[in-house]
């Protein structure tokens, strides 16, 4: 599995670097190749993909042997489609963390309103979409294309080789009422079940009383995404209310990861995190 996304990006900074060294501007690449100074650029932030472009510049700045196979294989993996692609009704922004997840060796996440989606249930999923209809006009997407999404990014998670994930949970997470309290108590069981049962999962709650290094306050959501391929960038995904920010210039990730630490330092242990989301469980009205 590879991610296109991500070796769309790969691609734009392998194109980037080779004209840069060919100490060519955006518009004098496009002129030798027929193309706009706004085609090159779209290529070169990730927008686009079309190999024969790509092959054309490779011609044109006489790149060849291994170089030219390797850029090549990354235009080729960068255009495919992903599974996701056949789930119009899921919605953009979900597709979106499928494509982060394909090919991810480890995803990192601060989560301080939900369950991780990768670890919910369906009751959850539902609800969850249901409130957020309330709030944002679901336009194509459909509750039934969110739980089809949903359960297609958990299969993926679970295959063989799949990436490893890493929870900090903040307690406010675990306590707030997200959803109607009997799906929230089976929400919290299944989670715990998932700690104690697979190697690839640790969760680990942040308390609200924990004093995190410097006193440093988390300010939203993120996921840190690695990859295999030492050339691909780790990336940032930081969720908002309508949109989702990408984050990939090592100075913009490197924050992020720090951040990581350090909440991760403050946290509880995995065998302490599974007490409390167990006990908080129990405390729940099953009706």
């Amino acid at each position: 599995m590879i991610s296109p996304y991500v070796r769309r990006l790969r691609l734009g900074a392998e194109i980037r670097a080779l004209r840069a060294q060919a100490g060519l501007t955006a518009d004098q690449l496009g002129k030798r190749i027929g193309r706009s100074r706004a085609d090159i650029s779209r290529l070169e932030n990730g927008h686009v993909v079309d190999q024969a472009d790509v092959i054309s510049i490779l011609d044109a700045l006489a790149v060849d042997g291994d170089r030219w196979t390797q850029i090549v294989t990354i235009a080729r993996e960068a255009g495919e489609r992903g599974w996701w692609e056949s789930y119009k009704t899921m919605g953009d922004r979900q597709a979106l963390y499928a494509n982060l997840e394909a090919g991810a060796t480890t995803i990192r996440m601060y989560e301080h309103r939900f369950m991780p989606g990768l670890l919910q249930i369906p009751e959850f999923v539902r609800a969850r979409a249901e409130a957020d209809a309330t709030l944002e006009p679901m336009a194509s997407i459909t509750i039934d294309g969110v739980l089809s999404g949903n359960a297609g990014r958990q299969r993926m998670f679970r295959r063989p080789g799949g990436p490893t994930l890493e929870v900090i949970l903040d307690e406010v997470a675990v306590r707030r009422l997200t959803a109607p309290p009997e799906i929230v108590k089976k929400q919290l069981y299944h989670l715990a079940t998932a700690v104690n049962g697979d190697p690839k999962v640790t969760v680990r709650v942040l308390p609200v009383e924990a004093r995190i290094e410097s006193f440093t306050v988390p300010r939203c959501t993120f996921m840190v995404f690695s990859y295999p391929d030492p050339g691909d960038p780790a990336l940032v995904a930081i969720d908002t209310v309508t949109s989702d920010v990408i984050l990939t210039d090592p100075e913009q990730v490197s924050p992020y990861t720090e951040l990581y630490g350090r909440l991760r330092d403050a946290a509880l242990p995995p065998d302490e995190s599974l007490d409390l989301l167990i006990k908080t469980a129990a405390d729940l009205p099953d009706h």
